[in-house]
């Protein structure tokens, strides 16, 4: 046992000193970039949480900062942004929900470096892992909860929907209403508005899903997230995804909300 101990004590030195040395390699952006840091701090936390501060509080800022960071793959922003967004109120449980369902729109092999970050920065915390269980489903139950979700997003239109589409994509909305609704939106942790508003930052943030983004625009719009309020998340969000996709976000919410 002695022998172990101290190989391990040796591992850890090791460990710290490895750690040291890359934090020696890889200065901090404020000492290399210290001119980019107050030029995009002031824009990104100054003039545009200024502009949207009467529609977004700073938890429902945050938890769309750490929605859209996975939609973009920004893992890096992602780790300085998530202890900012834990000190904002966002809770971890909120935290794990949001990682959880980017599965459902990013898969997982995009979605798993984010989850893994999230652990090691709340065992940093001291928060202990696993969180408390948060689904509501069973495998009988999963495809009635998810396919009622649809309906209370996208309206009636949606009843059954799983079961009318041709053959060839019949399994698919199975699926969606089995899984995508029925494994994650039924989950405690987050409410419906913020579900569909997350789902929102992450289709907005990787592009290419317009015809898919539009349909959670009209979703979000029917739970109660308005037109403005979307404006706002767009707004908020420019500085993690840049004008073109931020673009191609307002051309869906003004068309969808004529």
């Amino acid at each position: 046992m002695i022998i172990v101990a101290a190989v391990v004590v040796f591992a850890l030195s090791g460990c710290k000193e490895k750690d040291t040395k890359m934090k020696e390699i890889i200065p901090d952006l404020k000492t290399t970039d210290p001119e980019f840091v107050e030029l995009f701090d002031r824009f990104a936390f100054g003039d545009v949480v200024q502009i949207t501060s009467d529609k977004l509080d700073d938890h429902t800022r945050y938890v769309c900062y750490i929605a859209t960071l996975l939609g973009c793959q920004g893992i890096d922003e992602f780790r300085e942004i998530l202890p900012a967004a834990l000190d904002k109120s966002v809770a971890p449980v909120e935290v794990k929900e949001i990682v959880y369902q980017a599965v459902a729109y990013l898969g997982i092999g995009r979605v798993r470096p984010f989850l893994d970050a999230t652990n090691e920065i709340l065992a940093s915390r001291g928060i202990k892992l696993p969180l408390e269980p948060q689904g509501q489903t069973t495998p009988e139950t999963r495809r009635e909860a998810g396919n009622q979700v649809q309906v209370d997003c996208f309206g009636e239109g949606m009843r059954e929907f799983w079961n009318s589409a041709p053959e060839e994509r019949r399994q698919i909305n199975k699926w969606l209403a089995e899984n995508c609704f029925g494994d994650y939106y039924t989950r405690t942790g987050l409410d419906l508005k913020t579900r569909e508003l997350i789902t929102f930052c992450f289709l907005a943030a990787q592009g290419g899903c317009e015809p898919q983004l539009k349909g959670h625009i009209a979703g979000n719009l029917n739970v109660g997230n308005d037109k403005d309020f979307l404006l706002a998340v767009i707004s908020s969000n420019i500085p993690f995804i840049g004008y073109p996709r931020t673009l191609n976000a307002l051309s869906c919410l003004m068309e969808v909300a004529q």
